[in-house]
């Protein structure tokens, strides 16, 4: 999955005293898009560093970047490392008037799930860090008494200054279902955006537990009841902000399936050596396809 990075490893801590280094990364963020330089020949990608958008000014020394005031210190927030490498977002409202070279461009992050890209270590830094860029993209104004937010000193927060509210990162929890018959499994389509094969899926609703909500997904998305609910796996899943939590379950009784074509386009039972897995093996969704095919599960 995304996230199975080993032996390299994510520390997500908030380090607020953390300054960028001319051999840091910078997230450079807008419309969904990272800006990254693509090496076409080999299929990988790498994001800018300091160096490579001052590389273009007049500065002797990197340091003369922040005091002719080309950059103040504020505008790139610490986000998290891997191993040694530290990631920095570029927060600036003048994100069009970077200096840096054609080999970079504007990627979407969610392509990234499409087709596999490497090195994986930095297609996982770019759904965290698009989850943490979103994020930090909607807290301008507090949603009490609508005064500016400032960063908080001491943890991953904004606080209001006025009255006191604190606003953390979001994590919204989603459950992914493989409903089992036999050797076959149920495979979905969605009626819109991503079109290879998945699973039944949905998102967690208030007052309801984990496990109600796997039992509601499938009888709402395809009319089935479902018996011998098992946890499988977790996964982070930064592009949408959401924290997936994976389920193996049993049809109870009549497995006549009721599609909902307003949620799904396709709804069917297929063997284990029939499943055709997605390209990339990046979701948790498509883990448990393949272990079913390859009779794990």
């Amino acid at each position: 999955m995304i996230q199975d990075i080993a032996p390299y490893k994510l520390n997500n801590s908030f380090y607020p005293e953390r300054t960028i280094r001319p051999e840091d990364n910078v997230i450079v963020y807008k419309d969904r898009q990272i800006l990254v330089r693509v090496d076409k020949e080999d299929d990988t990608f790498d994001f800018p560093k300091l160096s490579d958008i001052c590389k273009e000014t007049k500065c002797v020394k990197l340091s003369e970047c922040f005091e002719d005031g080309e950059f103040e210190h504020d505008q790139f927030i610490y986000l998290f490392s891997i191993d040694e490498k530290y990631y920095f977002l570029y927060n600036s409202n003048d994100i069009d008037n970077i200096k840096i070279d054609d080999s970079f461009e504007y990627k979407l992050v969610r392509s990234l799930t499409k087709h596999p890209q490497k090195p994986q270590i930095n297609a996982f830094a770019a759904f965290t860090a698009m989850h943490l860029a979103e994020w930090y993209g909607r807290q301008k104004f507090c949603s009490r008494c609508g005064h500016p937010l400032v960063h908080s000193e001491n943890e991953r927060a904004m606080k209001c200054e006025e009255c006191g509210y604190i606003i953390y990162p979001r994590l919204n929890p989603a459950v992914i279902v493989g409903v089992r018959n036999g050797d076959s499994l149920l495979l979905t389509k969605y009626r819109q955006g991503y079109g290879y094969n998945a699973l039944v899926a949905g998102f967690v609703e208030i007052g309801e537990t984990l496990e109600e909500c796997v039992a509601r997904e499938v009888m709402e998305e395809t009319g089935l009841s479902v018996k011998n609910i098992t946890y499988y796996k977790s996964q982070p899943w930064g592009i949408a902000g959401d924290i997936l939590v994976g389920f193996y379950c049993d049809v109870d009784g009549d497995d006549t399936i009721h599609m909902d074509d307003n949620e799904l386009k396709y709804a069917e039972w297929v063997r284990r050596e029939d499943i055709e897995l997605q390209p990339a093996n990046y979701s948790l969704t498509n883990e448990m396809m393949r272990m079913f095919k390859n009779g794990n599960y």
